[in-house]
């Protein structure tokens, strides 16, 4: 993998991993069609910590005030306090994230088999249309008003719900999450918010059993793999912040629809390509 390819493979993954238009989805279709090399395992992985390292900037606060009422939480445990009335948010908005991040476990016995759809550009770009109709059926929602103090167990179960289909290549994390929490009645900022700050867990989780994965079998990392490695990250991580603070922008003001075209054409597109048995073959060096 030269440094060119990994910056395009970072740029590709910090736009479309907060972009509703599904980053597995996108970086298989361009392998198929334009020969792009399948990165190796540690630094796809690795470009999905860039992303969660620009999550953790944009929400910086969220996120300190999260882990300093988890271990209060403990602490008045111990100590026998209670709130009568309602906890502290950045509290409650843990109890929000743990629940809502359950239902991916139920997809983890079939990991490889959904990740196995991802070998079909049919099925891929069949799926790109259906976040294409997501998209745009969020736009004709009515604003919701449900945050982190309204919001029931039962809605971030279902908004996991909705991030557990979306392990389906071509189906957007993001696109679909943000929209189930619009569809129950989530204000759109929240739904934005509590999107990127599920996504924390299961990113940080998937990265450090693949660190100790790559640390047991090949008794560390490939040295001479590290710059191309960072390179991508920075890249990721720089666009991925910027491409978070447009999704906030353009939910906030319900234009998710303008992702939705997008979807929609580049589906068809692809399907066109393929049904062509059109694929570019790069020149050689």
């Amino acid at each position: 993998m030269t440094y060119f390819m990994s910056a395009v493979l970072g740029f590709v993954q910090g736009v479309a991993e907060f972009l509703p238009i599904s980053s597995s989805g996108h970086l298989t279709l361009f392998q198929h069609f334009f020969g792009m090399p399948e990165p190796d395992q540690l630094f796809n992985v690795l470009l999905h910590f860039a992303t969660l390292l620009a999550v953790c900037v944009v929400y910086w606060r969220d996120i300190w005030e999260m882990i300093v009422e988890f271990f209060s939480f403990f602490a008045d445990l111990f100590s026998h306090r209670s709130y009568r009335g309602n906890p502290p948010e950045a509290r409650r908005l843990v109890l929000l994230i743990i629940v809502g991040t359950l239902p991916l476990f139920l997809v983890l016995p079939i990991k490889d088999k959904v990740e196995s759809f991802g070998n079909n550009p049919f099925f891929v770009c069949g799926a790109l249309l259906v976040t294409g109709c997501i998209l745009f059926l969020s736009d004709q929602m009515a604003r919701g008003h449900k945050t982190a103090r309204s919001a029931t167990l039962l809605d971030v179960l279902l908004v996991g719900v909705a991030q557990g289909a979306a392990t389906i290549p071509g189906l957007s994390r993001s696109g679909c999450t943000i929209s189930a929490g619009m569809a129950r009645g989530f204000d759109r900022k929240f739904a934005v918010r509590y999107s990127f700050l599920m996504s924390l867990p299961a990113v940080l989780g998937a990265t450090l059993l693949e660190v100790l994965d790559v640390m047991e079998v090949e008794g560390g990392f490939p040295a001479e793999n590290i710059p191309r490695y960072l390179l991508g990250m920075a890249v990721a991580a720089v666009v991925g912040y910027f491409s978070i603070q447009l999704v906030k922008l353009l939910a906030d003001k319900g234009r998710f629809g303008a992702f939705a075209f997008y979807c929609w054409g580049a589906g068809a597109l692809f399907i066109l390509l393929n049904i062509m048995g059109w694929t570019f073959v790069p020149p050689a060096a």
